[in-house]
């Protein structure tokens, strides 16, 4: 999907709206344990009641990969029903891949050209060689690690050099020499505020896919306030707040209606700062 595409999708569906798929296990329907692969019977039915709200999907791989091959079957069978019944919804693969070159160029040809997806989520921490692999397909894009708001990111991504630029301004400045704004959007937790107007000094016009809403406590108006630009330039993402508004029978219900809250918050916000 190109970026034409994906801003016409947000403006047209009044949604930057990204549904996390980390399904788990021990929180799924009792009743859809008997389907023959449970985790994509639960993906399928929360698809269907989100995707009128949604512009993207997040499908996290270490919700997939810890159960071995039923796993990875339910993911690969999740993206080809996008593809399918959806195909104008982007597919982030969340799986933070990075590494030498051949191994990413390796990386890059199972999620892009097996998988069919549109971005890979990508650590930056082995330079350009681990990156610029994913970056040579055409309508594909990276989502290169940047901000996160996990406790632990204060250990790296705040540090400062001796000339007082921190580490993650660092990798903003540096990577967005290696793809562009149409091949190359940057994570930046929800949780950090204000820091994402620092974020926007050095990306002004890249997407930044930011999450860490709802159940994390990020606040959707803060990450508006300090980072949608024009275009919107945002894709905000919601796990847990969606999957899980219940976990009865009425559950695709629940998070269809979940979903329906934060499109209805994000069309007035679209509507404000454009």
């Amino acid at each position: 999907m190109t970026r034409d595409e994906l801003i016409h999708e947000i403006f047209e569906r009044k949604s930057f709206l990204c549904v996390g798929l980390d399904p788990d296990m021990d929180k799924l329907p009792k009743h859809l344990l008997t389907e023959a692969n449970p985790i994509y019977a639960f993906n399928r039915a929360i698809i269907d009641a989100t995707a009128p709200y949604c512009v993207a999907y997040k499908p996290n791989l270490a919700f997939y990969e810890q159960l071995g091959g039923s796993g990875m079957e339910a993911f690969e069978l999740t993206v080809n029903y996008l593809r399918e019944h959806y195909p104008h919804h982007f597919i982030i693969a969340d799986a933070k891949r990075g590494d030498i070159g051949n191994t990413s160029k390796m990386y890059a040809r199972s999620f892009f050209g097996h998988y069919g997806v549109d971005a890979v989520t990508v650590a930056p921490y082995m330079g350009i060689d681990s990156v610029s692999p994913f970056l040579t397909y055409d309508g594909k894009w990276v989502v290169l690690l940047a901000l996160t708001s996990n406790k632990g990111s204060l250990d790296f991504q705040l540090t400062e050099s001796n000339e007082g630029e921190r580490l993650f301004e660092k990798v903003l400045r540096v990577s967005s020499e290696w793809g562009s704004v149409d091949n190359m959007m940057y994570v930046v937790g929800a949780t950090r505020g204000e820091l994402i107007a620092d974020v926007r000094k050095l990306v002004p016009n890249h997407f930044l896919l930011v999450p860490g809403i709802g159940a994390q406590g990020g606040s959707l108006q803060e990450v508006c306030r300090y980072g949608m630009t024009a275009t919107c330039g945002l894709l905000v993402n919601s796990s847990r707040g969606i999957l899980y508004a219940s976990q009865g029978e009425d559950f695709a219900e629940a998070a269809g209606e979940a979903a329906k809250a934060l499109q209805k918050e994000m069309a007035l916000l679209l509507m404000s700062y454009k």
